[in-house]
């Protein structure tokens, strides 16, 4: 199944085996329309059934912001109990789609707010020098709840608390990002889409079922008692490592790099 090409709100490119999708609402700061949830929740579960792909790389358009959350024109009808809330941005990530295969985050601007849905679900997030993130909900008299919950296995919880808390009063530059494991590189602005399309292309180089398998074992990990993360791995290494002697003499170890 291909990934329509026909978006609003998205770019969709293709090169070799790596998609890159760009949020397409610069004038916007590409905050999150009815119409980019729809599409992008779209080339989620397209990209699932398009062996072609093997890894992705997801950023935003322009230079001001990676993305900013809801956009605050679009009204979401909600149910009348307070204790229930329709929240259409969950559609937002990847492996709520279900979709397994590498995502790596190239950040440039600002972050912040519903970015978190996107980014929480990423396997790997690269920054740009001038990206900031920040959760400005609390500074407008909103919970900051989803946002900050979903990124609880990404960032040190007092770090998420005075995020959460601080709101529009502060933001974590790049680097301090980077320094709470939040990123894992830092690069020059001009370098930011350059350097994930090596990454991915990295990835897009490895056995597809191994890697997606790994995606889907540590992602399942994060959800697991310590006795079934001790059981889980032998279930996926059963499932997806039936190579051969041969096979796996036959693979030449690649160039590497150290960080």
């Amino acid at each position: 199944m291909a990934v329509p090409t026909n978006f609003e709100t998205l770019l969709y490119e293709v090169d070799g085996r790596v998609a890159r999708i760009t949020l397409n609402r610069p004038e916007r700061h590409n905050a999150f329309d009815e119409v980019l949830t729809r599409e992008i929740n779209t080339v989620w579960k397209a990209l699932r059934s398009d062996d072609s792909i093997r890894a992705i790389v997801l950023t935003g358009a322009g230079e001001k912001a990676f993305a900013t959350g809801i956009d605050r024109t679009w009204s979401v009808d909600q149910p009348e109990p307070p204790f229930m809330i329709d929240d259409p941005l969950i559609a937002l990530g990847p492996k709520t789609a279900d979709l397994w295969k590498p995502v790596i985050a190239a950040v440039n601007g600002m972050a912040c707010g519903g970015a978190f849905y996107l980014l929480g679900e990423c396997e790997v997030i690269t920054a740009a020098e001038d990206a900031t993130f920040f959760d400005p909900h609390v500074t407008y008299g909103m919970i900051a709840a989803f946002e900050p919950t979903n990124m609880l296995h990404l960032m040190p919880f007092a770090e998420i608390m005075r995020m959460s808390l601080l709101g529009a009063h502060e933001r974590m530059s790049a680097r301090r990002a980077f320094d709470v494991g939040l990123v894992s590189e830092v690069v020059p602005v001009d370098e930011l889409r350059a350097r994930a399309r090596v990454l991915a292309t990295r990835l897009a180089a490895k056995p597809p079922l191994a890697v997606q398998a790994t995606v889907k074992a540590i992602w399942d990990g994060l959800h697991q008692s310590v006795a079934g993360r001790r059981e889980m791995p032998l279930v996926y290494t059963q499932l997806t490592n039936p190579q051969t002697k041969v096979e796996m003499d036959a693979v030449v170890p690649p160039d590497f790099e150290v960080r």
